[in-house]
């Protein structure tokens, strides 16, 4: 579990990125920070590995409040995957994702074999092994980079718009993996993401941000879905323009949704 306890985050410019949050993220669920940029969500998440510390306020993991961990101790033991994969270029893909264990101190042969079922894990065929990142497709560059977030079998894994540099088709390839993969692995999963459909997609619990890192909402997709807390969170999800107001159109002996404006979205399985 992770606990953000009155969590204000001001940077030396003066700009509060984060002002006195508090939120509880449940273990082995996917948790999705959500909201427009400058509202705070990276912030948040890269304060959990303490890529930045809070100027206030404490984060704790499983009770033990972070601020008195070793921040490059504390890093590698949680799962990072960010936009663009951030692969070494210089290094072949299963050293890329064998890099935390041997930095762990994990024997080299032990690594890379670890390194190589991680590669089955995520997809990708294990001829890439001993490919380098810019032969590669984006697609697979994030799936490698999926791969060594999970390098170290960390706990929680931290996910920063990982998707947001990839085409429509290839992002939903890899939003289905993500679902597969938490529910085989069963991670701590904070996701970030501007992408609303995305975060209902893939989240058990929304948390949807506005500016200063404050919760205009939290809750389940259903949840938010059925209530918006107020305007601003029905303008976000779209309830206000009638974007999620769907109905069942008979065409052709199947059942068609279709959005208010009669545009089809989905057809209905039997």
């Amino acid at each position: 579990m992770i606990e953000f306890r009155s969590v204000t985050k001001q940077f030396p410019d003066g700009t509060v990125a984060v002002d006195d949050f508090d939120l509880v993220i449940p273990p082995r669920q996917t948790t999705v920070l959500v909201g427009s940029s400058g509202c705070g969500k990276t912030t948040l998440l890269r304060m959990i590995n303490r890529m930045i510390d809070p100027s206030s306020g404490s984060i704790l993991i499983d009770g033990e409040d972070t601020a008195k961990l070793a921040p490059v101790q504390l890093r590698r033991r949680i799962g990072y995957v960010m936009q663009n994969s951030g692969l070494l270029p210089h290094r072949k893909v299963v050293d890329n994702v064998a890099t935390v264990p041997l930095l762990n101190g994990v024997p080299k042969g032990e690594a890379r074999e670890r390194a190589l079922e991680l590669l089955d894990t995520v997809g990708l065929d294990r001829s890439l092994a001993t490919k380098y990142p810019r032969q590669l497709s984006g697609g697979q560059q994030q799936r490698v980079g999926v791969a060594r977030g999970l390098a170290a079998d960390p706990n929680i894994l931290l996910m920063d718009e990982p998707f947001g540099a990839v085409d429509p088709i290839v992002r939903a390839e890899l939003q289905r993996e993500t679902i597969r993969l938490q529910q085989e692995l069963g991670k701590t999963v904070v996701f970030v993401t501007h992408d609303i459909d995305e975060a209902f997609l893939l989240g058990h619990q929304v948390v949807i941000l506005q500016k200063g890192g404050h919760i205009a909402q939290l809750g389940s997709p259903a949840e938010i879905l059925a209530n918006p807390a107020d305007d601003f969170v029905a303008t976000f999800v779209g309830a206000d323009r009638g974007k999620r107001a769907l109905r069942i159109q008979r065409v052709d002996g199947r059942d068609v949704v279709v959005d208010q404006n009669g545009t089809p979205t989905g057809v209905l399985q039997p």
